[in-house]
């Protein structure tokens, strides 16, 4: 009986060793395939990517948000405002529906970090990981010959969305397939020599101020931790002028910079690698690499935008009661610095409310545009043959709308959801008001035109006008649609060419 157990324990011992390689084996394969997997997905898929990614983060910062306390009222944010906020943060949109100085300390370092893995600089750097993952995937028959190949696509691929197929091949070194490998630009904090006495009076850390405006400039959030946004900073030029460049690196001129970043490297080090990167940007499959080209377009179309805003706010509100206490230097910065934040930004040191409707719908326009619009003339031929011969047409994309038509129905369902108080508040809810506010969230910039308690046609004991934007006195309907619209809008590289078939005759 003994000797039966002996060999029963010892038949069980070798199973659960054969069980146990078994499992170790399933779940390294399980491993690889989840591995495989996600890299083919985020290569094959980027759109389904993003939209996880964004998601993943604006629930996580909510669900981190709701876990710390606010600084001194714990129950006036409720859910929806403070996914509401998340989401504004992840998507570098700058919307707001509570005021900023209601978040804690360590709630505004949550955000920090929201809007920094948000931003198109940490978003990019991602797509090159995933990138450069494809390439470590080759075969070691390859590595042991120090070449391999890269799809190189034409000048004009790396803009034309995941539907773009067309492309030659180049040999090209083994070292080169780590190209992605450079510098980024880095927030830097912000030294506001006049400012302290303001964040001292208001109870904010001077390195929570700068830490904080630094990202959200430079990932063109728009996100301040005071509730007066820039406003009480109209006069701090030194403050202004040190914004203004991290708001055009971290967007509308980022190409140009990382450009300028690898021709520096390439001319200190001497590298053939930096010289491979200038000289074939798009085989890094990089929308921010652009040729030199493309950058000197990109920084006259950038500079021009500027200057024609600046003079136009200069123009029709340099005798304006909101800039009545500055000197003419301070506006003049001033112009620039509102010009600069209208792309995409919204940092603002005026209530926007109080500016004509004319510069409203310039900016209206400013917002809509992408980062890089360029209006100068580009070489399309190549592209265009290559589209043509060997593009498929899909029944679904001859269905795709255009960018503006969603727009159009993102605004009318929230004209839907707030058509009560359109009729009963018709100077503060009126269609330019709802329009702008739109625009502004699908271009993730954070500009509004405010919500005043002196527009309301039947006066109001009650109401207290708030320095949050004019969505926080919306339904929760129309907040969870602007909620759609800022997520739409930081995906919206990959619709691009939408309504293509939709012709008007």
């Amino acid at each position: 009986m003994v000797h039966g157990l002996l060999v029963f324990l010892k038949k069980l011992r070798t199973f659960c060793t054969y069980l146990a390689t078994k499992l170790f084996s399933f779940s390294k394969s399980a491993q690889q395939s989840m591995k495989y997997s996600l890299q083919f997905i985020c290569q094959n898929n980027p759109l389904f990517a993003q939209a996880i990614y964004f998601t993943s983060i604006s629930f996580a910062g909510y669900a981190a948000l709701k876990v710390l306390k606010p600084r001194e009222k714990p129950n006036t944010l409720n859910d929806l405002d403070l996914l509401f906020t998340s989401v504004s943060a992840s998507t570098v949109s700058s919307m707001a529906t509570v005021e900023m100085e209601d978040f804690s300390s360590t709630q505004l370092w949550l955000l920090t970090i929201l809007m920094l893995v948000g931003g198109e600089v940490f978003t990019s750097m991602l797509g090159l990981y995933f990138t450069q993952a494809k390439f470590d995937t080759k075969g070691s028959a390859d590595r042991r010959s120090y070449s391999a190949y890269v799809d190189i696509e034409s000048s004009n691929s790396t803009k034309s969305g995941p539907n773009s197929t067309q492309g030659t091949k180049v040999t090209v070194p083994l070292s080169e397939l780590h190209l992605q490998e450079k510098d980024q630009v880095e927030p830097k904090a912000i030294e506001s020599l006049d400012a302290q006495g303001v964040l001292n009076r208001k109870g904010i850390g001077f390195v929570i101020f700068s830490v904080f405006t630094a990202i959200s400039s430079v990932g063109n959030c728009g996100f301040t931790p005071v509730n007066e946004n820039m406003v009480i900073f109209q006069k701090n030029t030194i403050l202004l002028l040190l914004i203004i460049p991290q708001i055009l690196a971290g967007n509308t001129l980022l190409a140009p910079c990382l450009r300028l970043v690898v021709w520096s490297l390439k001319k200190i080090t001497g590298k053939e690698e930096y010289y491979f990167i200038l000289e074939h940007p798009e085989a890094i499959r990089c929308k921010h690499l652009m040729s030199s080209k493309e950058c000197i377009y990109l920084i006259l179309t950038v500079v021009t935008f500027i200057i024609t805003q600046a003079i136009l706010f200069c123009s029709l509100e340099w005798s304006s009661e909101a800039l009545q206490e500055m000197n003419s230097y301070q506006k003049i910065v001033g112009a620039f610095f509102m010009s600069t934040n209208a792309r995409h930004a919204g940092e603002s040191i005026v209530d926007l409310s109080s500016l004509p409707s004319v510069i409203l719908v310039l900016y209206t326009i400013m917002m809509y545009l992408p980062g890089y619009t360029s209006f100068l003339p580009k070489d399309d031929e190549h592209h265009s043959k290559a589209e043509m011969k060997g593009k498929r047409k899909r029944l679904l994309e001859n269905w795709i709308f255009s960018q503006l038509s969603y727009l159009a129905i993102f605004v009318m369902l929230i004209c839907i959801t707030e058509r009560e108080a359109m009729t009963t508040d018709p100077l503060n809810f009126n269609v330019f008001s709802i329009l702008f506010e739109v625009v502004s969230a699908y271009g993730n910039v954070g500009f509004s035109v405010s919500y005043s308690c002196k527009r309301l046609l039947n006066h109001d004991v009650h109401c207290k006008d708030a320095s949050y934007g004019f969505v926080g006195k919306w339904s929760d309907k129309g907040k969870v649609i602007l909620i759609i619209v800022m997520v739409f809008g930081r995906l919206k590289t990959f619709n691009m060419k939408g309504g293509r078939a939709w012709k008007l005759r």
